[in-house]
């Protein structure tokens, strides 16, 4: 690995060889430009390879969210050298979510004041809707 490899925003180190780009020409606004230039970035990573080095557990980790593949197109810049930037960036965000450990959320009941609040709202809502009735004139 070299000093130049790209570097996820939580600073592990990707392999450039396992990535894989693909230019073509983007759609939407942009007149003559967008027909003339081939701005849209495609980048396909081969996951087991860029993480590598990262040891065994995280790959397994980022594979099993994100699969054996991952396909990312960026065309929101008019620019093929931001638009490759923006990949990448994305790219990083997305390993790095796939990569943190996932705590389970431990149950909790719910406190007394928010109980009564519940209750009260829902003893209000009736009382609200039971006012609407029609009754007949005794």
């Amino acid at each position: 690995m070299d000093e130049d490899d790209p570097v996820t925003p939580a600073g592990r180190r990707l392999d450039p060889t396992a990535f894989s780009w693909r230019f073509s020409r983007s759609s939407g606004a942009g007149g003559q430009h967008v027909n003339t230039t081939d701005s849209k970035a495609e980048l396909t990573v081969a996951v087991d390879v860029a993480l590598a080095a990262l040891g065994e557990t995280v790959v397994t980790r980022v594979v099993d969210a994100l699969g054996p593949v991952v396909r990312i197109a960026a065309s929101e810049h008019r620019s093929q050298l931001r638009n490759r930037q923006a990949a990448l960036d994305r790219l990083g965000v997305m390993i790095d979510n796939a990569a943190r450990v996932q705590r389970t959320r431990r149950a909790t009941r719910p406190t007394r004041g928010s109980v009564d609040r519940r209750i009260a709202a829902k003893r209000h809502q009736s009382t609200r809707k039971s006012d609407r009735r029609w009754r007949p004139d005794d």
